[in-house]
């Protein structure tokens, strides 16, 4: 490729970039406050150094434009909420008192008042907290964070660009507060809105701003004739300002759709999109469309998701096409970076032949950059990159790690019984009351129990080799001792062994099976301070030996009440982790649903009479288009009943969600044919009960009464209360009680009278329901 006019201009940027620091320093400062161990002056000085450290790398790298604003404590959508003064009223008194704290209670909770609630970013992993909107909101702008951040950019030299959510995808993220009638609708507030954002851009144009972005990515999804006409009125209304910089609105994640006439003809400067994965239709839309002459295009050829590194002649044949259908094209990453890990230079364990697939965000700049360059010089400018980058891919193409003849064997010969279990669940329940004598409103948890600060110097002193096998083998036995006498003492019914040994439900079961590698460092935010370690799935999948069955029956000589054996979905190991790109996502779910299949069988044996498959990615990661979603939930709810299939009918199979919307996809809640199923409902107060009630769902299920992701502790009555809230959907003999999700996070003393609320709660309930 040599060099073009049209090409001259091009600059290269990103989305945003991982806010945690190379030693999450963020993550440890942010704790740091909660336990008074830091001040808040530290903790912002620790931020600040973060943002700086951040733009340097950035700009040293040779990007000509950084992201502002995109930088969090916590959540960039709680950011938003707080940008346009939508505070719950619950809320006010602690924002008011004092602004960083009442931030954090807003999305944590304290003891008397209830955080938002929590639910995932689009199909990520990511959690964001839902903004609370009714009729009354009154919205009023406090730009303080953003103005500030692009001022320590512009002050260090920098071109910064701040990145907002869009006026749109706050309002469609948004859910009635609480209080407010289910069927308000928040978009109808758009009006309200837009001069706060008016506002807030004159605030930025006048600290320097030149462009600003904001990011539209509800826009990908099915979108209503009403819901693209107030994305065309607010466009036009922003676009109409005098007092504005240039606007840039970005979507990503899919291809934009029937949205891309409605932005393509509004008066903003440049659009943003992405060209990656399924969001790659975007190139014919734009081809259809007549492109967008005389507006600037953001092409996202990186992607910002995944981990593997660039096509260069693919991503450079897209943007040679983008060049006739758009006045100046500028290259980027097709998301945030957020969603990768920072660096794979400090990845000293993984095989360096194996390094040179992998791309983290600071590699996927350099991509960037090397493709601004090509396309704006030539690519005889990088010559040596381009070479380079043809050879890490065949490399990685004929490696022998990514195909196993036998594993796609086994795959191959599965047939449609063996994802059947071989009773009917009204059968399946009779015997497995029989087996279990369970009393009516069993309760349970969800499978971690806390991980203590011993527990994780245990993990680190093996690792480092001051502890050998046995020894950390004796601690791992220790605390599955407590955690079964608690349980025991509390009175909970069907126990869990409280999993100390597993660092993470997916990468446990990663360094387990081959064809997947773990990174050291590879740390990637879910929310808040809660960071993880997903796995690379590189190969192809089996399990050379049994994973839990161990643990579990450790646990179960124990205690004459059954402990469930816990074990982490097909859909789940993929969602978390970054899943290889050159297959289809069913014939990877398939390999590890046949692996995981193995585990049940040898758990059976073993005489496990409980096996939970957790499933709480399922939702995350239906797809963004309802025409895409049929052909995942086929192959997603196959592997699942292709992991469990093969149990026998008095084996209680269960199975876990979390934070996700439910309502689209309860018949493939149903599909899975789990006999018991646990699902996030405290902070959405029991809404998922009654969609299953809704639906007709036939089996057993568990929506928590304990919301974990909170410090506070429920009372006895409040959990007594959304137990009864439950039973007006489920009936009692089919109603499980159990908390949210797993008590991995939570410490010792609020997990104990947590609990045992809840079992009291479940007590009070039974003995009203006797009466």
């Amino acid at each position: 490729m040599t060099p073009k006019s049209a090409a001259a201009a091009t600059r290269s940027t990103v989305h945003g970039y991982p806010r945690q620091g190379p030693d999450r320093e963020l993550k440890k400062a942010i704790e740091g406050y909660w336990k008074g161990r830091v001040t808040a002056d530290a903790l912002r000085e620790t931020a600040a150094r973060l943002r700086r450290d951040n733009w340097r790398e950035l700009a040293e790298s040779g990007l000509d434009e950084v992201p502002t604003g995109d930088f969090s404590y916590y959540d960039h959508v709680l950011d938003t909420s707080v940008m346009v003064g939508a505070i719950p009223a619950r809320h006010r008194a602690a924002v008011e008192a004092d602004a960083l704290d009442g931030y954090f209670t807003m999305a944590r909770g304290a003891q008397d008042v209830a955080p938002l609630e929590m639910t995932k970013w689009f199909d990520t992993n990511y959690h964001y907290l839902v903004p609370e909107l009714g009729p009354d909101t009154v919205f009023a702008a406090n730009p303080a964070k953003q103005l500030s951040e692009l001022r320590e950019a512009v002050a260090l030299g920098h071109t910064g660009r701040p990145v907002l959510v869009g006026p749109v995808t706050y309002l469609l993220l948004a859910k009635p507060a609480p209080g407010v009638a289910a069927d308000f609708e928040p978009l109808t507030l758009l009006d309200r809105l837009l001069p706060v954002y008016a506002e807030v851009l004159a605030d930025l144009r006048a600290a320097g701003a030149e462009w600003v972005q904001l990011d539209e990515p509800a826009l990908v999804q099915d979108r209503t004739p009403a819901e693209l006409n107030a994305v065309a009125r607010a466009y036009r209304d922003l676009g109409a300002l005098t007092d504005r910089p240039q606007l840039l609105v970005a979507a990503y994640f899919d291809r934009l759709g029937e949205a891309l006439p409605v932005l393509a003809k509004a008066p903003v400067e440049g659009l943003a999109l992405d060209f990656t994965g399924p969001a790659a239709a975007n190139l014919g839309d734009l081809a259809a469309a007549g492109g967008i002459p005389g507006k600037r295009l953001v092409a996202g050829v990186v992607d910002g998701r995944n981990v593997w590194i660039n096509d260069f002649a693919a991503s450079l044949s897209t943007l040679a096409t983008l060049l006739g259908l758009a006045g100046r094209v500028d290259v980027s990453t097709s998301c945030s970076l957020l969603h990768v890990p920072l660096d794979t230079t400090v990845e000293r364990d993984l095989d360096p032949g194996l390094i040179r697939w992998l791309a983290f965000a600071r590699q996927k700049t350099e991509e960037v950059v090397t493709l601004a360059r090509a396309l704006t010089g030539g690519t005889d400018t990088v010559a040596a990159r381009l070479s380079a980058n043809r050879a890490d891919l065949a490399s990685r193409s004929a490696s022998a790690i990514t195909r196993d003849p036998a594993v796609r064997a086994r795959s191959a010969s599965v047939t449609e019984a063996d994802a059947r279990r071989g009773l009917p669940y009204t059968e399946r329940a009779a015997a497995q009351r029989q087996r279990l004598g369970l009393p009516l409103l069993p309760t349970t948890t969800i499978g971690s129990f806390p991980q203590t600060t011993e527990l994780r110097t245990a993990r680190a002193e093996l690792r480092a080799g001051r502890l050998d096998a046995a020894g950390y083998d004796r601690r791992i036995e220790a605390e599955i001792r407590e955690v079964i006498s608690f349980q025991e003492k509390a009175g909970i019914d069907v126990l869990v062994h409280g999993e100390p040994e597993r660092n993470d439900m997916v990468q446990y079961f990663a360094e387990r099976l081959t064809g997947y590698v773990a990174t050291s460092h590879g740390w990637v935010q879910s929310y808040g301070t809660r960071y993880v370690r997903p796995p690379i799935l590189a190969g192809d999948i089996s399990r050379p030996a049994p994973m839990t069955v161990a643990t579990t029956s450790y646990a179960q000589s124990l205690t004459d009440r059954p402990v469930k054996g816990m074990l982490t979905g097909p859909v789940t190991m993929l969602a978390w982790s970054f899943v290889r790109d050159d297959q289809p996502l069913g014939e990877t779910a398939r390999q590890v649903a046949l692996a995981l299949r193995d585990e049940v069988a040898d758990l059976e044996a073993a005489g496990t009479a409980v096996i939970q498959v957790d499933e709480p990615a399922l939702r995350e990661t239906l797809p963004l288009r309802a025409a895409d979603g049929p052909a995942y939930l086929a192959w997603a709810t196959e592997a699942f009943r292709l992991t469990t299939g093969g149990a026998g009918p008095d084996t209680q199979i269960h199975t876990h969600m979390c934070y996700a919307e439910f309502g689209d996809i309860v018949q493939a809640i149903d599909d899975l044919d789990a006999d018991v199923i646990s699902l996030e409902a405290a902070r959405s107060h029991m809404q998922v009960a009654h969609e299953l009630a809704g639906h007709g769902y036939p089996r057993a299920a568990g929506p928590g009464v304990y919301d974990i992701h909170s410090p506070r502790v429920p009372s006895t009555q409040e959990a007594a209360d959304l137990l009864r809230t439950g039973l007006k959907a489920i009936p009692a003999e089919r109603l499980w009680v159990n908390p949210d999700c797993g008590l991995k996070t939570r410490g010792w003393p609020e997990t104990r009278a947590s609990l045992e609320n809840l079992v009291a709660a479940a007590r009070m309930v039974r003995a009203e329901l006797s009466s």
